[in-house]
C-alpha cells in the first residue's frame, strides 16, 4: 500500500517540481526586470542634475509667452514700419492715431511681463499664480512717485522702477513659493485663507523691494554690460563664436538659458543683439540642407526629409533640419555651425543690431529686427546660407548619404 502510493507519488512529484520550477524562474525575471527598471529610473534621475531642471524651469515659465511675444512682436514691428512711412510722408497724418493704437497693443506685454512671468513662476514651482502676480508687479514700484523716493540699502541711490526686472522676479517669486508653502503647513485651516496670502505677500514684498531688486539690479546691469562689452570688442569674432556654437546648446538645451537674459536686455536696451547672432546657427543648417540636396540628389530616403524640413528651417524652425537631416549624418552638422559662424561674424559688424522680440528666428525675424537693419540681418543670414552650403558640399558630405537609395531606404537596383 505504501509502496504503491509511494510510487504513485514519484509519478506525480517531478511535474509538480517542473512546475514550482518554473514558476520561481519566471518571478526571477519578473524581479530582475523590475530591478533593472528601477536601476534605469535611478541612472536617469542621477543625470538629472540641478543644471538640466533649472533650465526645465525656465522652459515651462518662458515657454507659454512665446505666442505673445511673437504676436506684440509682430505688432511693433509694423507699427515701426508705418512710422517711417509716416515720417517720410508716404501716409496721411490721418494714420498717427493708428500707429498709436498699435503700438499701444504691443506694449501690453512687455509694459507689464514682470507681472506675466510673476504667475507662470508661480505655477512652476507649486505657488499661488496670483500672489506671483503681484510680487512681479511690486518691482515696477507703483505708487512711487517723485519726490517719495525708496533708497538703495547698498549704495543709497533711489531705486529705479523695474530695477533688476526679469532675474529679479524670478528669484523673488522662487523664494516666494517656499514662504507659502511654510505657512501652508504651519498655519491653522480655519485662518490659512487669510494668513497665509498676507504674511507672504508682505514678507516676500519687502523682501523683494529692500534686497532682491537692488541685487538682481546688479546682477543685470553686470551681465548686460558685459555682453555688450564682449560684442563691441570682439565684434565679427565673437559673432562668429557665438554663432558655432549656438547649435551644439540646442542640441543640449542649454539655449534655455538665454531667454531671461534676452528679455532683459528688452528691458534695459529695446532689443536684445544676442537673438539676430544666434538666429544665423538655424541660417547655416538651411545652407547646409540645400548643399546635402544638390550632391545627394539620388538618395531619396534623405532628399525627401529635406524637402520636408527645409520651407519651416528658413522661417526659423531648425529641430526638423537637426535631428532629421544634419545631426544623424555627422559632418553636415559640423558644416552647418560653420555657417552659422560665418553669419554671425557678419552680424558681428553692426553694433547696433538687435531684435525687439524673442520667439522667432529665420525670415520671421526680419519684422522684428530695430533701427531699421533688416538689411544687415538678410546680409548675415544670406552669409550664413552661403558659408554653410560651401562647407557643406565640399567638405561635409559623408560618400554614404550620395548612395542611391528610394524613399524607403532600399537601395536602388542599377
Amino acid at each position: 500500500m505504501c509502496a504503491e502510493v509511494g510510487v504513485k507519488e514519484g509519478e506525480v512529484f517531478p511535474d509538480n517540481l517542473k512546475t514550482t520550477e518554473s514558476s520561481y524562474q519566471s518571478s526571477k525575471k519578473e524581479v530582475e526586470k523590475k530591478a533593472a527598471e528601477v536601476h534605469a529610473a535611478h541612472k536617469a534621475a542621477l543625470k538629472k542634475t540641478w543644471w538640466r531642471a533649472a533650465l526645465q524651469h525656465i522652459s515651462s515659465i518662458f515657454v507659454p509667452l512665446i505666442p505673445a511675444f511673437i504676436g506684440a512682436g509682430l505688432i511693433s514691428g509694423v507699427a515701426g514700419i508705418l512710422k517711417n512711412m509716416l515720417a517720410v510722408k508716404m501716409l496721411p497724418s490721418s494714420w498717427s492715431l493708428g500707429i498709436t493704437v498699435l503700438s499701444m497693443i504691443s506694449s501690453a506685454l512687455f509694459a507689464y511681463l514682470n507681472i506675466y512671468v510673476g504667475i507662470n513662476t508661480a505655477k512652476e514651482f507649486g505657488a499661488t499664480p496670483g500672489l506671483g502676480g503681484i510680487i512681479g508687479g511690486v518691482v515696477y514700484l507703483p505708487g512711487v512717485v517723485a519726490p517719495v523716493t525708496i533708497p538703495n540699502i547698498f549704495d543709497g541711490q533711489p531705486l529705479a522702477a523695474g530695477q533688476g526686472g526679469i532675474i529679479g522676479v524670478l528669484l523673488a517669486v522662487w523664494l516666494m513659493s517656499y514662504i507659502e508653502k511654510f505657512f501652508h503647513k504651519h498655519v491653522w485651516d480655519s485662518v490659512d485663507i487669510l494668513v497665509t496670502p498676507f504674511l507672504t505677500v508682505l514678507i516676500m514684498g519687502l523682501f523683494t523691494v529692500f534686497l532682491i531688486m537692488p541685487l538682481a539690479g546688479w546682477v543685470s546691469n553686470s551681465l548686460v554690460g558685459s555682453i555688450n562689452w564682449v560684442l563691441a570688442v570682439g565684434g565679427p569674432f565673437a559673432g562668429f563664436i557665438l554663432g558655432l556654437f549656438f547649435l551644439p546648446m540646442v542640441m543640449l538645451g542649454l539655449h534655455q538659458i538665454l531667454t531671461p537674459i534676452h528679455l532683459q536686455m528688452i528691458q534695459k536696451m529695446g532689443y536684445t543683439p544676442l537673438l539676430p547672432i544666434l538666429a544665423m546657427a538655424g541660417a547655416g543648417q538651411v545652407g547646409a540642407a540645400i548643399a546635402l540636396w544638390i550632391k545627394c540628389r539620388h538618395n531619396k530616403q534623405l532628399t525627401k526629409l529635406i524637402k520636408g524640413a527645409l520651407p519651416v528651417g528658413i522661417l526659423g524652425v531648425g529641430e526638423p533640419l537637426i535631428y532629421g537631416v544634419t545631426l544623424p549624418l555627422g559632418r553636415p552638422f559640423i558644416t552647418a555651425c560653420v555657417g552659422g559662424g560665418i553669419g554671425g561674424a557678419v552680424i558681428g559688424m553692426f553694433p547696433h543690431l538687435g531684435a525687439i522680440a524673442i520667439g522667432t528666428s529665420g525670415w520671421a525675424l526680419i519684422p522684428l529686427i530695430a533701427h531699421n537693419m533688416w538689411w544687415a540681418y538678410c546680409l548675415g543670414l544670406l552669409a550664413a546660407y552661403i558659408g554653410g552650403f560651401i562647407a557643406t558640399y565640399f567638405f561635409g558630405t559623408p560618400k554614404s548619404a550620395m548612395v542611391a537609395k528610394n524613399k524607403d531606404g532600399s537601395l536602388v537596383n542599377k
